[in-house]
Parts: structure tokens; C-alpha cells; sequence
């Protein structure tokens, strides 16, 4: 299939590289438009020219502080402004955290993975929904974690804030539904993807990319980590009108982990 999301168009957070990019991509491959917003501004604009120089005229940047408010408000505006419409959000934008138990671990730790993580899918949320709703059917993606299902020693604020997600995803399905809003709202939960959010654990190898890659995969029965384009092939479907009858569920990108 083509064109799968014609029409369509999708704001991202935290698109500039990673999971944001190879979503950004795909989408516009399928017909969408899309607004990349990121912190990093310069590479969020380095982004949508180089999609502009393949499909022109189907991206635009904005530098976005997820856990600015107003910033929010503007961006949002901004994004409708140019693409004519908001169909899709996706809420990308996410930080990890030092590995901290209960004893070592701070407010500030906390705080900036809960404004990032978490606060940032409610204003979203907030200042997207009446877009959403004059261009329905429309789609809210949450990027959660795997994290939210399956705790770790010393991740306290990443799973917490993954978990509140996953669950604030729920509740915003049933208040669309129960509005009959049209607007379906669902949460992407992945394992070990080979993005830049893994340089840690490839630093604690040594630089040994493979050799931490491997360490990474020994829990996941396909025996591999994830591509960028697993996790972007679901949302392409959550945001495409192939999943008009789905709303409020969880999508398990993990190998198989959470099965075992």
C-alpha cells in the first residue's frame, strides 16, 4: 500500500534525529505533512530540508521546548498555520536519567524527567486537541517506554514517568470517546531501539558498539534490538485511518520481552 496517510498532518516532538526522524520520514513517504519540532532547532530545520529536497513542501521545523507552555500554544498555532490543519500528534519528546537508586537520586532528577517525559503529553494534549478534533478522525500517539510495563533498579523517575504516561493515554481515549471527539488516542511502548538514547550503555562497553548491543538483546527472544523503522511502522498505522477502531491500547515494540 501507498498514500496510507494522504492527507493527513502530523506535529512530532523530538524529531530531529532517532525515533522522531524515521517517523518523520515515513509519514511523509505515506502522504502526510509534517511539523518536526525539537529543542535542538537548527537540527529539527536541518531535518525538514533534507525531506523538502526529496518531497517539497511536505515538512517544517520549529524549535520547541516541550516543557515551555507557551511554547506550546505558539508552536501549535505555527504548526496548523503552515500545514493547514492538524490531524496527528505525536508525542515523542522524552529524556532518560543517571542510573539512581531511592538514596542517591534527586528532585531535580525527577523533576526534569516528569516536565519532559510526562507534562509535556498533556500540554500537547491540551493545545492540540481542538486542531484534532476540527480535523477528525484524528490520532494522539504517545511514544511510552517498555519501561512502563517492566521496572528496573534505579530507574525510578524514567519508569514512573513512562507508566504515567502509558495510563494518561487511557484516560485521554475515554475522554475523547465519551466527548465523541473522533480522535483516537493510543501509547507506543519499545525496548532497545538503535538510536543515540543507547550511547550510554555502548559507553559502558568500552565504545564496543556491538559488544553492547548484544548485552542489550540477551533478554529479548528475537535475539536483536529494534530499528527506528519498528517503532515508526506502528505509528504510521496509529496514525493512518486503518486504525479507526482503536483507541486506548498499548503497542508492544520489545522483541517479545514483556511475553516471557
Amino acid at each position: 500500500m501507498t498514500g496510507r496517510v494522504a492527507g493527513k498532518t502530523a506535529l512530532i516532538t523530538g524529531a530531529a534525529g532517532g525515533l522522531g526522524e524515521a517517523m518523520a520520514r515515513m509519514l511523509v513517504r505515506e502522504g502526510a505533512k509534517v511539523a518536526v519540532t525539537d529543542i535542538d532547532g537548527a537540527r529539527a530545520e536541518s531535518l525538514a530540508a533534507s525531506i523538502n529536497a526529496e518531497t517539497p513542501g511536505s515538512a517544517f521545523a520549529f524549535q520547541h521546548d516541550v516543557a515551555d507552555e507557551a511554547r506550546w500554544a505558539e508552536v501549535v498555532e505555527q504548526a496548523v498555520g503552515a500545514m493547514g490543519s492538524l490531524s496527528v500528534l505525536i508525542n515523542n519528546a522524552g529524556v532518560g536519567g543517571p542510573l539512581a537508586f531511592v538514596e542517591d537520586d534527586t528532585v531535580k532528577n525527577w523533576q526534569r524527567q516528569f516536565d519532559i517525559n510526562l507534562k509535556s503529553v498533556m500540554l500537547g494534549a491540551k493545545y492540540a486537541m481542538p486542531h484534532l478534533r476540527a480535523a477528525a478522525p484524528a490520532s494522539i500517539v504517545n511514544i511510552s517506554s517498555i519501561a512502563a510495563l517492566a521496572a528496573g533498579p534505579g530507574m525510578g523517575a524514567y519508569n514512573a514517568t513512562k507508566a504515567a504516561v502509558w495510563m494518561y493515554t487511557k484516560t485521554l481515549a475515554l475522554e475523547a470517546a465519551k466527548k465523541d471527539w473522533n480522535v483516537r488516542c493510543n501509547s507506543v511502548h519499545p525496548v532497545f531501539i538503535k538510536t543515540p538514547i543507547l550511547d550510554p550503555f555502548i559507553a559502558m562497553a568500552g565504545g564496543d558498539e556491538e559488544m553492547a548491543h548484544q548485552k542489550l538483546a540477551r533478554g529479548i527472544p528475537l535475539k536483536r534490538i529494534g530499528e527506528p523503522d519498528d517503532v515508526a511502522y506502528c505509528v504510521l498505522y496509529l496514525a493512518s485511518d486503518e486504525s479507526k477502531f482503536v483507541t486506548g491500547s498499548e503497542f508492544k515494540i520489545d522483541g517479545g520481552m514483556t511475553a516471557q
